[in-house]
């Protein structure tokens, strides 16, 4: 089988992959769950691509992400739910249906008119889905209510920033920074007590709370979360690599350093900081 710019090869492609007889063993025995950590991880890997705008590997990095569509969508054609061309369909029909203005009659002629009829074209989808749901017999449903529209599957800071964005717009918010703190110091004090009580399921309900809270004074102070521990994560490398570099220049490795002398080295990396600024 050879290579092809046709999205029917690589259909074909994850057809034989999943063949029970012929195919390969790994990818036969995969499922929706198990596939799921990988798809989130090729998004992710997308992103880091655009950020480093590397185009070599965000085209690579698009084609993985590509090619985690079209597994979930050949798993489905076996359980005789959909296929891949379905997806497709329902893609492009969603588009059309969205864009009026721009494939059909439309008054929509500013940004503000395009919105409005997003927004009502999105609330009659979420009316059919709800129907198409209840037909299947699935009750429950985390895209209704109010905060329907935030996505369960977001990183856990990006949901709960997202959360919290959703719930102040009716006014359920704190009114100042300030509060919030006083909210952070009193989940550290539960925490604290969790901790002390040695309730591993308690301690991981407060320490959710507690970074729960940390998000939102982020939010007051206009410093996303994600991307603040994002740069703390970077400045965590540069300074783990620093004690790296210098053990290393001293004949000596990681395993074998003592907390005291990898403490001493980060604190001198963090200096080194100061001084360039």
């Amino acid at each position: 089988m050879d290579a092809s710019k046709d999205i029917s090869r690589l259909i074909e492609i994850m057809a034989a992959l999943r063949n029970r007889e012929t195919g390969c063993p790994w990818d036969i025995v995969q499922t929706f769950e198990t596939i799921k950590p990988y798809t989130i991880e090729e998004a992710y890997e997308v992103s880091d691509a655009i950020e480093r705008n590397d185009m070599d590997d965000l085209c690579e990095e698009l084609g993985d992400l590509l090619l985690q569509v079209v597994f979930h969508a050949r798993m489905a054609e076996e359980a005789g739910e959909f296929a891949f061309s379905d997806v497709v369909e329902a893609i492009t029909r969603k588009m059309i249906r969205r864009h009026p203005h721009v494939f059909a009659r439309s008054d929509a002629d500013t940004p503000d008119a395009v919105k409005k009829q997003w927004d009502d074209i999105k609330q009659a989808e979420k009316r059919e889905r709800a129907e198409r749901r209840a037909k299947r017999g699935v009750s429950e449903d985390f895209k209704a209510g109010f905060l329907g529209s935030v996505q369960r599957n977001f990183p856990a800071l990006t949901e709960a920033l997202k959360l919290q964005e959703h719930a102040a717009k009716v006014g359920f918010d704190w009114s100042a920074p300030e509060p919030i703190l006083d909210k952070i110091e009193e989940e550290i004090g539960e925490l604290r007590a969790a901790l002390a009580e040695g309730d591993q399921a308690k301690v991981s309900d407060e320490l959710g709370d507690l970074i729960f809270a940390v998000v939102n004074i982020g939010r007051h102070v206009k410093a996303d979360p994600e991307e603040s521990l994002r740069g703390t994560n970077m400045k965590f490398r540069r300074r783990f690599n620093h004690i790296e570099a210098v053990l290393d220049a001293e004949g000596e490795t990681l395993a074998a350093a003592s907390l005291e002398r990898m403490e001493e080295i980060w604190q001198a990396a963090k200096a080194i900081e100061r001084q360039l600024g």
